[in-house]
């Protein structure tokens, strides 16, 4: 099936709808299609033992019910009567620390025996016969949260009364075409999960990897090795491996230093790239002179404050006072290699800081950390598995963004 654009200056039509369908919308209150009550208030000394039931905790982030993933709950025979979950049901926040969490809401997926929950229920009559994928989807979009957002009240807790919910304007297809819709953002997001699983698992086999691929706990090798490696590696300081850089910040009350086509000037805000080619503020040639500009491929370690926020610059650089760089000597070392052990060093030094012993690291701190390097040759090896590791990380991660920004424009355009 394929989607059409629709006229957007029609009443109760969506700008973007599915083939065959040209129909208005049906306005209607939510409190006209289902009924809606409190769930259970738990007192401490009933959680943890009991049957299982739902919380906030298993609405905030998603859409439906992980029933696989329940606390739980002391509950009487009337309870458990009083507060059952039933297929097709929508869990509803109604009270929140945070604005944006109110009106999170996700589908009950199936009837769930002996189950209690404590948000908010929203239970839809027969007689609409509401698709179950429509409805996960229907809270998300663009007019009803405006609606939530607007009429939520603003005290210690964020809320929304039930009156307002009751009151609260959906616009509804037909039957046909919320099933279409609604599959159609049920496989949208089974895509997101995908992706986003698949990146967690290149996370975590990273995180393994560096525990085994670099020596640990006064070892001279590591565990895992490719074949034909075996030589110790050497311990070295940082200020062995290349030249040492403290970044300074060019003044901003003079506008002649900064320029849109200049080089990155990076501070701990810009590192969110393994490698950085862009930053929100660039040097002109006139800030260069006063900022202390380094090449390509020196490996940026936040040092003050935000320690552990690494990268490597992608092309002629500057970088704030936050930042000590280090441009190693091509010749003996990897730069990706030593990007990637780069969250060793990290490491080491969040746990000074949590010690209270290094809350800064200084530029002669820095050079005198000692880190681990085997032969060049291994060096570049190690460094392209890495890169090659972070590539996947980053292909699955971009995939998983545009599809959750397709989702957001389709939410926009796709319902009234």
């Amino acid at each position: 099936d394929k989607c059409i654009g629709g006229d957007v200056n029609m009443a109760n039509k969506p700008k973007i709808r599915f083939k065959g369908f040209d129909d208005a919308w049906e306005q209607r209150k939510l409190g006209e299609l289902g009924s809606l009550k409190n769930g259970m208030n738990f007192s401490k000394k009933a959680m943890g033992i009991g049957f299982p039931f739902v919380n906030l905790q298993n609405i905030f982030g998603n859409n439906v019910i992980d029933v696989s993933n329940l606390g739980k709950a002391m509950a009487s025979d009337s309870q458990l009567k009083d507060y059952n979950l039933l297929n097709g049901d929508v869990l509803f926040v109604r009270s929140s620390v945070k604005l944006e969490g109110v009106g999170e809401a996700a589908l009950v997926p199936q009837t769930l025996d002996n189950t209690t929950y404590s948000g908010f229920i929203i239970r839809f009559r027969d007689e609409y016969g509401l698709d179950n994928n429509f409805k996960r989807f229907v809270f998300g979009i663009e007019s009803v949260r405006n609606q939530i957002m607007s009429q939520a009240t603003n005290s210690a807790n964020k809320n929304i009364s039930q009156s307002v919910l009751e009151n609260l304007e959906l616009a509804i297809p037909s039957k046909s075409e919320q099933q279409k819709i609604g599959a159609y953002f049920s496989n949208l997001d089974h895509l997101i999960t995908l992706h986003q699983r698949k990146c967690d698992q290149m996370n975590e086999l990273k995180k393994y990897m560096l525990t085994k691929m670099f020596p640990q706990n006064g070892s001279k090798v590591p565990e895992i090795r490719f074949d034909g490696y075996t030589d110790d590696w050497e311990q070295r300081k940082l200020g062995e491996l290349g030249t040492i850089t403290t970044g300074n910040t060019p003044s901003t009350s003079i506008p002649d230093y900064y320029s849109d086509d200049g080089i990155v000037w990076v501070t701990p805000t810009d590192i969110c790239e393994n490698i950085t080619f862009e930053s929100a503020r660039k040097l002109s040639d006139l800030g260069q002179q006063v900022g202390r500009v380094v090449p390509k491929n020196t490996i940026l370690v936040t040092c003050i404050a935000s320690i552990g926020k690494n990268t490597m610059l992608g092309n002629t650089g500057s970088f704030n006072q936050q930042i000590n760089g280090l441009t190693p000597n091509e010749n003996k070392y990897d730069p990706y290699f030593l990007l990637t052990e780069s969250a060793l060093w990290s490491a080491k030094m969040k746990g000074s800081a949590a010690a209270g012993t290094m809350q800064i690291v200084n530029r002669t701190e820095f050079s005198e950390l000692k880190t681990w390097l085997p032969s060049l040759i291994e060096q570049q090896a190690i460094g392209a598995f890495f890169k090659q590791l972070d590539h996947l990380i980053t292909l699955h991660q971009s995939k998983c963004e545009n599809l959750k920004n397709l989702k957001k424009y389709m939410l926009r355009n796709m319902f009234v």
